[in-house]
């Protein structure tokens, strides 16, 4: 056997340059670093001499690198994936959160945190955190339950076995998520005979499973027996490049559509069979027709609960679930009917054997009504008061193409978005709303920017948000990789403040105006953009803002757009109740009002059968 002497971590990049998706591209597109004492010797060492091999990237926060890179695989339908290397100790845990956003939305991230040594000579070195109760605990243990897979490596010759590993994890459509492999610093620089043969390209297929027949078959008599029956698209459409395949299918088989936060742009919006939105920030037209479907089909979601409405959306006594899933564990949820498989293999599956099957598609006009009430809430206001985030979101849209992407991620503007946004084609909506993360939109926007260079990327985000991670900004100027940003100014985390007021709450701690203060806020977010090297400006309005789109279109260069707010208006038509608990017990009428009304709300859900 003829092997080659390599440390460590010149063998991990060394095979991560090797490895290649069922197109041809590299699985693993390059590696983002921020290097400390964990990882500049070894690692650092390895990934300098690979070049662009494997490109390296440095960012300004770990978290915010991994959240580009996740972006990275979100944007691309989990076709590539990007690995993340950090130092131990806080470099690590700041990754901890971009970890569990990966997991929660089922993306692939390669994460390579530094961890002490392996041969315990120095201990307790630099940031190492110390549990007198057991030796082997190091702070990458944070990483176990957010990870897909987890291995720490104490032993050069244990990444023959652990890195083909993590490429199944980060590969299958079932399992995929985040992969963690601690590297312990002392390793990553020791050196061992590797078989020459583990560094072969290696091309690594997307599966696609089969339906059963026995759940294929009990499907399709549940579609034939369903008079009002109605598919729930989500985000594993898009990962299962099925998008086609649903338009074929809800065509052929009159059964309309409705979007989650995930599965939106599935269907253009214009499609006639799309009725938008569903659930907690769902059109008037979807939950209309979710609450009285008698079969929900749920392709590639994990009926999470702004989706359900809490399960109080699906009114129909004799409602039923389908649940179309790769993943057994989502496919059960709920008492649901079953299909584990490949979402396009189980529609062109199912359209097959239906044949000419079809149902009465629901009246026409609910779809039409609905988009009247879009452009209604969306159009420019008459007045000079602030605008809403409905008004800034109509702007941004009229200033766009079909090309373009809007990414999102927490606060107000994703329930506003997924009820208002177009979209046109597929992936042209981006919202991370599985784990509705604040600060991901800025990295998130220069992650999906790298994947579709094509594509003009609008990253709409809140000043809270802002606030919480801005400094990939300055790494898109740096990189050349141009975002528009358009910034929503509403004085703090608005969408908070009319949760707590609609609890029965009073304004505390969420605006900053009514937060404890000495001094008044006053952020210039212009200037703050433009200290990163941004193209900034402030606009007065809509009109202004909309003449600032077509001026930040034409630059070359990343460019934020900040806009003041109204931040108590939230668009009403539409959306349904949503599960927050309110106390028993108040000293504020209004908390008492706002109980009854839940208690009342509750006795609507039905979460399984």
């Amino acid at each position: 056997m003829s092997t080659i002497r390599l440390t460590a971590a010149q063998a991990l990049v060394r095979y991560l340059a090797a490895q290649r998706n069922e197109e041809g591209e590299p699985l693993i597109a390059g590696c983002w670093a921020i290097f400390g004492h964990g990882n500049v010797a070894g690692l650092g060492e390895a990934l300098q001499a690979a070049g662009d091999a494997l490109p390296t990237w440095r960012g300004h926060n770990e978290q915010g690198m991994a959240h580009a890179a996740i972006a990275y695989a979100k944007a691309t339908n989990r076709r590539q994936a990007m690995a993340v290397t950090t130092s131990i100790g806080p470099g690590a845990t700041n990754m901890v959160t971009a970890a569990a956003l990966a997991h929660v939305n089922r993306l692939p991230v390669l994460l390579l945190p530094g961890d002490v040594f392996a041969n315990r000579a120095p201990d307790p070195v630099l940031q190492q955190i110390e549990d007198v109760g057991d030796g082997t605990v190091s702070a990458n243990d944070c990483f176990r339950p957010v990870s897909r897979y987890f291995d720490r490596i104490t032993r050069p010759e244990q990444l023959l076995n652990a890195l083909p590993r993590a490429m199944r994890v980060l590969t299958d459509p079932a399992d995929c998520g985040p992969v963690t492999l601690a590297l312990c610093q002392d390793v990553q620089a020791e050196a061992f005979d590797w078989p020459e043969s583990f560094f072969e390209t290696r091309i690594w297929h997307r599966r696609r499973p089969q339906p059963d027949p026995r759940e294929l078959a009990a499907a399709v008599a549940a579609i034939r027996a369903a008079k009002s029956p109605l598919i729930v698209a989500g985000g594993g459409v898009h990962y299962a490049q099925a998008c086609d395949a649903l338009a074929a299918f809800a065509d052929r088989h009159g059964i309309p559509v409705a979007e989650t936060q995930a599965g939106k742009s599935a269907l253009p919006f214009d499609h006639p069979r799309n009725l938008g939105s569903i659930g907690v920030t769902g059109s008037a037209a979807a939950n209309a027709v979710a609450e009285r479907a008698d079969l929900v089909i749920g392709v590639g979601t994990r009926f999470q609960d702004f989706t359900t409405g809490s399960w109080a959306l699906f009114k129909n006594p004799d409602r039923k679930i389908l649940s179309v899933n790769v993943a057994p564990h989502d496919a059960a949820k709920h008492g649901a009917l079953s299909l584990v498989a490949d979402a396009r293999s189980a529609l062109e599956a199912l359209s097959e054997r239906l044949g000419d099957h079809a149902a009465t598609p629901p009246d026409a006009s609910l779809k039409a009504d609905w988009l009247a009430a879009v452009d209604t809430v969306t159009a420019p206001p008459s007045g000079n008061a602030l605008p809403s985030d409905a008004q800034v979101i109509g702007a941004v849209q009229r200033s766009l193409d079909d090309n373009a992407v809007v990414l999102c991620a927490a606060g107000g503007l994703p329930g506003e978005l997924h009820k208002l946004w177009k979209a046109a084609r597929p992936g042209g909506y981006h919202l991370e709303y599985g784990y509705s993360c604040m600060g991901y939109e800025i990295a998130g926007g220069l992650g999906a920017r790298m994947a579709l260079p094509d594509r003009e990327v609008v990253v709409m985000v809140g000043d809270g948000s802002y606030m919480m991670m801005n400094s990939e900004l300055a790494t898109s100027v740096m990189l050349g990789q141009k975002l528009i940003v358009v910034l929503l100014d509403n004085r703090g985390f608005g969408c908070i403040n009319r949760l707590q007021v609609a609890t029965g709450g009073a304004s505390f701690n969420n605006l900053l105006d009514t937060a404890r203060h000495a001094v008044p806020s006053a952020i210039d977010f212009a200037a703050h953009a433009a200290s990163m090297g941004a193209i900034s400006e402030k606009v007065a309005g809509i009109a202004e803002l909309e003449a600032a789109m077509a001026r930040a279109r034409a630059n070359d260069t990343t460019t934020v757009i900040v806009i003041d707010t109204d931040p108590m208006i939230a668009t009403e038509a539409g959306g349904h109740w949503w599960d927050v608990a309110v106390p028993e017990v108040s000293e504020r009428a209004e908390v008492g009002a706002a109980r009854s009304g839940y208690e009342a709300a509750r006795r609507a859900q039905r979460a399984a059968d």
